[in-house]
């Protein structure tokens, strides 16, 4: 795949971070109710705190901490792998519901109004997965990271497509997350308002269809497995 080539214009330099502080701010407000809500059933049905904050790469190799509300019991990420897939015995029963319908995801408003994430843009990446990218793949580091992008689009099934695999972190770092990062540096190349804004309505499109087909999943007691339509649209590029 051709380097990626960001575009110059006033979008990408300007117009980006204007449109990220307007609807980080406006859904920080109206989405207050909800956060409260969140909170309140982390606190009844799991001891710990509401929200869990872990290091990642953003724009130029800097390294922050992004924001969650907390899907896992207390102290998960020394009881297992970094990587989550479908089934994790680590998530709480709160958990599921957030991450089946990416509320936990939401307090990254937070990092987006500090500038240290987009509502568009490559996801980070732990460091230590940072650390072994090649020169071509460390481009995604010219922006942002992002709350959505054309990868996590892709990829909405992912945990579903570990948990099928014998050695998920192998299976994450071999497979998935090259093919992650040749869809974030496509994205950079054509870095657009129009398929920022696409990429946002494609997103909130997805996620009710991802959530009941997580229902239906669990439903048939076959988290660990995706079904065949699942798989057919896991290497399609959403248009």
């Amino acid at each position: 795949m051709p380097a990626a080539k960001p575009s110059r214009g006033f979008y990408r330099n300007y117009g980006k971070r204007l449109f990220d502080l307007f609807f980080a701010i406006t859904g920080l407000l109206l989405l207050s109710p909800l956060f409260i809500l969140i909170a309140i059933a982390i606190k009844l049905r799991s001891p710990g705190p509401v929200f869990y904050a872990q290091e990642r790469v953003g724009k130029a190799g800097k390294v922050f901490r992004v924001w969650k509300f907390r899907s896992m019991v207390p102290g998960a990420d020394k009881m297992g792998p970094d990587i989550t897939s479908a089934g994790d015995s680590r998530v709480t029963p709160v958990g599921r519901y957030l991450r089946k319908w990416k509320l936990d995801e939401l307090p990254q408003l937070w990092n987006v109004l500090k500038g240290e994430m987009s509502l568009v843009g490559p996801r980070p990446e732990l460091p230590s997965y940072v650390r072994n990218y090649t020169p071509e793949q460390r481009e995604v580091l010219l922006v942002r990271p992002g709350i959505t992008d054309l990868a996590a689009i892709q990829y909405r099934h992912e945990e579903q497509l570990l948990a099928s695999s014998n050695d998920v972190g192998r299976f994450y770092t071999e497979v998935v997350l090259p093919h992650k990062l040749s869809l974030n540096r496509l994205y950079i190349e054509k870095l657009s308002l129009f398929l920022d804004v696409k990429l946002i309505l494609q997103t909130l499109k997805v996620i009710p269809a991802q959530g009941a087909a997580n229902k239906a999943t669990a439903d048939e007691g076959s988290s660990d497995n995706l079904t065949a339509e699942q798989r057919e649209n896991l290497h399609k590029t959403p248009r």
